[in-house]
């Protein structure tokens, strides 16, 4: 009975639908013209799944919290160019580094998967053919 019970909990954390802050809707539309900036590099991170939509996954650049994402979502952020770290937390936390380009524009797709108690993330760097696509079927979410 325990098991169906710790089961049945985390079916509906990985069901429902949780909100998060949203982005200016021109600030939305702006980010959807992929117009790399000049002397930075622009970061995408979505989550274009409608699973885990109960659960908010916390994301940070360098230690610094940038955002939240939910199901059908994405955080805008352009970075100066070199290394950086994003980690995304969830019941565990992942980390990728990526090295940013002046005039890049970087896809992160914030992968959501089936934890113990609590869903769990994974970041995978995409090219800019799958990444657009996402970033196109999600909105943005409040970016820090």
């Amino acid at each position: 009975m325990k098991k169906f019970i710790a089961l049945a909990a985390v079916t509906l954390s990985l069901v429902g639908c949780a909100s998060v802050n949203m982005g200016d809707a021109k600030q939305d539309t702006s980010a959807k013209k992929f117009v790399a900036p000049k002397d930075n590099a622009a970061v995408y991170i979505y989550r274009n799944e409608s699973i885990g939509g109960a659960v908010k996954m916390d994301v940070e650049l360098d230690g610094k919290p940038i955002g939240q994402t939910a199901a059908k979502t994405y955080l805008y952020k352009e970075v100066a160019p070199g290394k950086h770290t994003l980690s995304s937390k969830a019941e565990n936390t992942d980390s990728l580094e990526i090295d940013a380009k002046p005039g890049a524009l970087l896809y992160i797709w914030q992968e959501v998967k089936m934890g113990v108690l609590y869903a769990r993330t994974k970041l995978h760097l995409v090219d800019t053919a799958q990444g657009q696509k996402g970033v196109l079927e999600s909105k943005l979410a409040d970016t820090k």
